[in-house]
């Protein structure tokens, strides 16, 4: 996938992470999402929105693109292609601020002090890195969140004690109604968090995910609603946090990227061929 982070690679000829591949370093972020379905990138728009240094690690693996039609997911009343909706979702997380790279997660363990001072907060508004997660490729990071967004895959969570895994035919983890494990700092969202296997549920619920980690960080937030110009400041209001004011011109000029942005979206059939089950591919 193509995403700012990558054009930032090309420009400077560096590795999105830093020293890793060359002196073993751990990036730090502040929130690493595995996974990047539709609870993933839903829970990374909201903490790289509201600052939070995101990174999706992405296995390329999401359900949604075995689809042939998604017809019940709000806001298309003739439904959309799986993949297309992935595709302007990724591109929504990009925009949000989060980096996303393919990849494998294969273990996330618990830092201790002198590993996790490897990678302290960048920017200084982060909790303390406490987890180091690393990729099938390689790749090492610290972070200071975790979200699980991997459908029903568990493994590289194996390291961690408190992690508890509900067995019910697949696998699951147990959280609470907001996506905390028992875990400080680990959150699951989506189908781990045994929700239903619906992609406008998982969208919700990966969102609500993105919110509770902005609120256990005590990142303040609001609506993260964009209001016509004096909305609250004309009421002797401060704008609370999330929120911003945008006068005629700037909606005029956001509308019309926005329709472009829409049509240029779906003037042609997605370009990938339609995937299937693993089971029927010759």
């Amino acid at each position: 996938m193509e995403t700012e982070s990558d054009a930032r690679r090309n420009e400077t000829g560096a590795n999105e992470t830093g020293a890793n591949e060359m002196g073993g370093e751990r990036r730090g972020r502040d929130v690493v999402v595995v996974g990047g379905g539709v609870a993933g990138l839903s829970a990374a728009v909201f903490t790289a929105r509201h600052g939070l240094d995101t990174l999706v690690v992405d296995a390329g693996g999401s359900v949604l693109r075995r689809n042939a039609r998604l017809e019940n997911f709000p806001g298309f009343p003739v439904g959309v292609d799986a993949r297309r909706l992935l595709d302007l979702l990724g591109e929504q997380a990009d925009a949000a601020g989060a980096d996303r790279i393919e990849g494998r997660v294969t273990r996330v363990e618990r830092l201790d002090a002198s590993a996790a001072d490897d990678a302290p907060p960048e920017g200084g508004d982060g909790d303390a890195r406490r987890f180091g997660v690393e990729t099938e490729s390689g790749d090492r990071f610290a972070a200071s969140n975790v979200v699980a967004a991997s459908k029903n895959e568990v493994g590289y969570l194996a390291d961690l004690a408190g992690v508890g895994v509900v067995d019910r035919g697949k696998a699951y983890l147990d959280v609470d109604e907001r996506g905390r494990t028992g875990v400080e700092g680990l959150y699951a969202a989506g189908r781990l968090a045994r929700k239903p296997h619906q992609a406008a549920v998982c969208a919700g619920h990966g969102a609500e995910v993105g919110v509770t980690v902005l609120e256990d960080a005590e990142r303040p937030f609001y609506h993260d609603w964009v209001t016509p110009d004096g909305y609250f400041t004309d009421r002797g209001r401060n704008l609370p946090p999330g929120c911003e004011e945008i006068d005629a011109t700037e909606r005029r000029e956001r509308d019309a990227d926005a329709r472009e942005r829409m049509r240029s979206a779906f003037a042609e059939p997605h370009p990938d061929p339609q995937e299937t089950h693993p089971s029927l591919e010759e």
